[in-house]
C-alpha cells in the first residue's frame, strides 16, 4: 500500500430478525446483494435450524436469546432491549435493518441509545394489532402507536412498507412524515425459479401455502372446500405449511390431521419445493386477514402463472388485479370465496389468462431484482453525507 493511501473499511450492515428461518426465506437475496456490494453483513436472530445457512452465505450470525415474537412479559421485553443495546455496542453497525414489529420497536430504542448512524425499519405488514377489531388488539394498538411513531420518526431512520394501505396508515394515523416512507413491494421473487412450463395436475389442485395460523384463513379455506364439494366438482384442496409454535394463533397439528383424515382437505405439512407445487396447482387461495405486507406466497403464485383467489385486504390487493390476475373476495365471506374458486375450477382458459397477467405484474413490479435495487438504494441514502 502506498504511503498516505486510505484503508477502506467495509460498511457494516446488521439485520435484526426474530427468527432465522424468516431471514432466510424473506431477506436472503438482499443480504447477498449487500455482501456483493461491499458490506459486512451480520444477522442477529434466534439461531435454530437455519444457523448453518446464514454462516455458509458469508454472513456473521449473532444469536439472540431474549427477543421472542410471543413474549408479553414486561421484564423479558426490557431484557430484549438491553440485549440489542449490547449487540449494537459490540458490533457498531453503520446500518441496522430491523424486520417486523418487535425488532422495529426495540431495535429503534437500542439504536438511539448507541448512536447507530442509519436505521432501516422494515414494517412487513402491520399485523394482528392493526388489522383486528378485537378489544385486546385495539388496546394494544393504543400502546404501540406512540412507540411506533417514535421508532419511525427518528432523524436517522427510513421506513420500508410493502403496500400503499400501510403507507397511508403510518402517515395519517401514526404521524410519520411521508418522506421517511419507502414503498418496496414485497420480499422479491426469483423469476427464473418460476419460469417452468405449467403442468396442472388432474384433478386440479387448489393450494393454500402458508404457516398454519388462524389469520391466514385456514378455517375459511376448509369451509369453502366443503361448499365446493357439494357441487360434485373434481378438485383437491391442499394445505401446504406447518404450524407456527411461536404464534399464539397457530392451528394445532391435531386439528390439521383431522382435516386431512376427514377428507375435506389434504395437509402436506411444510414443503421446500413450493415452486414445483405452484407449477402443478390450478389455483392458489389465501383467505388471509393477517395484516401482511404482501404475502410472499401470492407473489410466487403470480410468478408461476397461477391465478389467485384471496380476500380484498391490504397487501393482497397489491398483487391481485380483480378479474385480471385473480379474484378478490370480501374478507370473511366464505360463500363468495367458494364461488370464486368454483368459477375458476370450471374455466381452464380463464385460469390460463389470469395466470399470464399475474406473471406480467410480477415482472413489472415485484421481481427480486427490483426489490434488491430499491433496498440497496435506501442503504446508500442513509450513508450519504
Amino acid at each position: 500500500m502506498r504511503e498516505g493511501s486510505a484503508v477502506l473499511v467495509p460498511k457494516r450492515l446488521l439485520f435484526v430478525v426474530t427468527e432465522d428461518w424468516y431471514f432466510v426465506s424473506h431477506r436472503l437475496p438482499i443480504a447477498r446483494a449487500a455482501l456483493a456490494a461491499g458490506y459486512d453483513v451480520l444477522v442477529a436472530t434466534r439461531l435454530a435450524e437455519k444457523a448453518d445457512v446464514i454462516a455458509r452465505e458469508g454472513f456473521k450470525p449473532i444469536g439472540l436469546k431474549r427477543l421472542r415474537r410471543s413474549s408479553r412479559n414486561p421484564l423479558h421485553e426490557l431484557a430484549s432491549i438491553v440485549e440489542l443495546v449490547n449487540v449494537y455496542r459490540a458490533h457498531r453497525p453503520n446500518i441496522v435493518h430491523h424486520v417486523a414489529m418487535k425488532p422495529v420497536l426495540y431495535g429503534s430504542i437500542a439504536a438511539r441509545l448507541t448512536g447507530v448512524a442509519g436505521i432501516v425499519n422494515n414494517v412487513a405488514g402491520l399485523g394482528f394489532v392493526f388489522s383486528s377489531k378485537a378489544v385486546y388488539a385495539q388496546t394494544l394498538r393504543r400502546v404501540i402507536a406512540p412507540l411506533l411513531r417514535f421508532a419511525l420518526s427518528q432523524r436517522k431512520a427510513l421506513t420500508i412498507v410493502q403496500n400503499r394501505d400501510d403507507a397511508r396508515l403510518l402517515v395519517d394515523e401514526i404521524g410519520v412524515a411521508p418522506d421517511k416512507i419507502n414503498l418496496v413491494k414485497g420480499s422479491g421473487v426469483d423469476l427464473a425459479q418460476f419460469s417452468q412450463v405449467r403442468r396442472e395436475s388432474s384433478p386440479p389442485i387448489v393450494l393454500l401455502a402458508s404457516r398454519m395460523i388462524k389469520q391466514k384463513g385456514i378455517e375459511d379455506f376448509v369451509r369453502a372446500a366443503a361448499e365446493i364439494r357439494k357441487n360434485n366438482v373434481a378438485a383437491r384442496f391442499v394445505l401446504a405449511g406447518a404450524p407456527d409454535p411461536g404464534n399464539p394463533h397457530s392451528i394445532p397439528e391435531a386439528i390439521l390431521r383431522r382435516y386431512h383424515e376427514d377428507g375435506l382437505v389434504e395437509w402436506w405439512g411444510h414443503r421446500d419445493n413450493i415452486h414445483e407445487i405452484i407449477r402443478e396447482a390450478a389455483i392458489v387461495c389465501l383467505p388471509t386477514t393477517y395484516g401482511e405486507g404482501i404475502p410472499k406466497t401470492l407473489i410466487e403464485a403470480a410468478a408461476g402463472e397461477c391465478p389467485i383467489v384471496t380476500y380484498d385486504v391490504p397487501g393482497c390487493r397489491e398483487i391481485v388485479i380483480d378479474g385480471i390476475s385473480g379474484k378478490l373476495v370480501q374478507a370473511g365471506d366464505v360463500g363468495q370465496l367458494a364461488e370464486a374458486i368454483l368459477q375458476l375450477l370450471v374455466n381452464p382458459e380463464q385460469r390460463r389468462l389470469m395466470g399470464a397477467e399475474g406473471r406480467k405484474l410480477v415482472q413489472a413490479e415485484f421481481s427480486q431484482e427490483i426489490v434488491v435495487t430499491q433496498t440497496l438504494a435506501i442503504y446508500s441514502r442513509l450513508l450519504a453525507p
